[in-house]
């Protein structure tokens, strides 16, 4: 693996397109903007993150409004919390691309409401589009209420969602590869446009689909697009050391960190894969400010501005579990989750640590992982070096508190501490995700 004096530090931002990204008082915070459906907004983001020589801009989806917390929209809708709003992250990804020239664009796009076909085109159509930088954040979905949404009375078993994950990634693989890189001839004279000898039919018939191809758009910049997972599950990890190339996680403490770290990067050697080919960035919450002290009014500020419903209603929604009816002056109990597992374990970790109610835990989940990244861009740059020295992560996934500030304040304070402690590029080299990344691009 890389040398501590010649690891570089990846940084990909979390990027809502909605209300909410990292704090879910952020939206209220006084320069705050709300122009969340005007494509300029997200637009002039992607060159505030262009600026500061991000890896990329990430966007989540989910395919439903959450109504987990007591089964009202409510909580969702009053407190802009979650997925009180969400817009189509391929369309809002294609804008960025068009006013961007390196940032790598990551969309969110279920394996559970969706055909290989489909994915496989507009993936390949948005790596062509922006000359190399897309990626995929491959999900499986969990929510009986996303299921509704798609004629489905219920959603697959954990399992059933990862057989189909599995190949549903198979299938677009071969999609991707179903045009060889030079098979577009474009010869005038002759004449010819494309080698058939060089395209071909996939022939795919499995358990979840079958699908003949090719594909009617030739092979991708980089190959394939680049595969994020945030899978924390025991089939989760897996499936992440399997296929992804970055690792989206969130942890309360550096322990817990380092173990997932090495955890998952024995699991991609057992995959036959080169660990150094997976990157895990850690989601956190960063407020800084010129001052200690500025940065600490800041935080007063958005913590005051975030209620602990919609903290709550956050949590049901991830942990698929109502959290309504529990005594909310006391502790989280131990539950089984159909949802997301590390955000249990994450919450649970913090409840057994600082004792806190359900209530405080629902302020607590609320303003974000990681509160300890807080400070003047020196100290946020030197915890963060910290994390990255003791590989507890790769890089990070910086959740910005309120747009479009929050990135401002991070690419103004930040990125040069980065930079002058050498963990973090000057410029870009490359132009592709993938060499952003150190990613090997895959061969046909």
């Amino acid at each position: 693996m890389s040398t501590s004096s010649n690891r570089q530090m990846k940084l990909a931002a979390y990027v809502m397109a909605g209300p909410v990204s990292g704090h879910h008082g952020g939206w209220r915070y006084p320069s705050a903007q709300h122009d969340i459906l005007d494509v300029r907004f997200y637009q002039n983001i992607g060159r505030l993150l262009e600026d500061g020589k991000f890896d990329m801009m990430f966007v989540p989806d989910i395919q439903a409004l959450p109504r987990r917390l007591g089964d009202s929209l409510a909580s969702q809708l009053t407190h802009g919390a979650l997925g009180a709003l969400r817009l189509d992250p391929m369309l809002v990804l294609t804008a960025i691309a068009a006013s961007t020239q390196r940032l790598g664009v990551a969309a969110t796009i279920s394996t559970s409401y969706f055909a290989p076909f489909h994915i496989a085109r507009s993936l390949a159509t948005l790596d062509h589009l922006s000359a190399g930088r897309a990626a995929w954040n491959i999900v499986t979905s969990f929510q009986d209420a996303e299921a509704r949404n798609f004629g489905l009375k219920e959603q697959l078993s954990r399992d059933e969602r990862y057989d189909r994950a599995d190949e549903f990634v198979e299938v677009a693989c071969k999609l991707w590869d179903s045009w060889h890189d030079d098979a577009l001839m474009w010869d005038r004279a002759t004449p010819q446009f494309a080698d058939p000898s060089r395209v071909a039919p996939i022939d795919h018939h499995g358990r979840w689909f079958d699908v003949e191809g090719p594909l009617n758009v030739s092979r991708p910049p980089q190959g394939r697009p680049v595969f994020v997972q945030a899978g924390a599950s025991e089939r989760g990890k897996d499936f992440a050391a399997k296929w992804a190339e970055v690792i989206f996680v969130t942890h309360s403490s550096l322990a817990s960190a380092q173990a997932f770290y090495q955890d998952i990067k024995e699991r991609a050697r057992s995959f036959g894969r080169d660990p150094d080919q997976v990157n895990v960035l850690l989601g956190m919450v960063p407020v800084v400010g010129e001052t200690e002290s500025i940065a600490k009014d800041k935080q007063a500020l958005l913590d005051d501005l975030c209620d602990p419903e919609a903290g709550l209603s956050t949590l049901s929604y991830q942990l698929d579990v109502d959290l309504s009816p529990f005594p909310q002056d006391q502790v989280l109990p131990d539950l089984e989750v159909g949802g997301v597992q590390g955000h249990y374990r994450e919450v649970a970790e913090l409840t057994r640590k600082q004792n806190l109610s359900l209530r405080e835990i629902g302020k607590r989940y609320g303003v974000g992982p990681l509160r300890d990244f807080n400070g003047t861009g020196g100290e946020v740059a030197g915890r963060m070096q910290e994390w990255f020295d003791a590989r507890a992560c790769d890089g990070f996934m910086v959740q910005m508190p309120y747009l479009p500030g929050g990135i401002e304040d991070f690419v103004r304070l930040v990125v040069p501490e980065l930079q002058t402690r050498k963990v973090f590029r000057a410029d870009y080299t490359g132009t592709t995700l993938r060499e952003h990344l150190g990613l090997d691009r895959p061969a046909h």
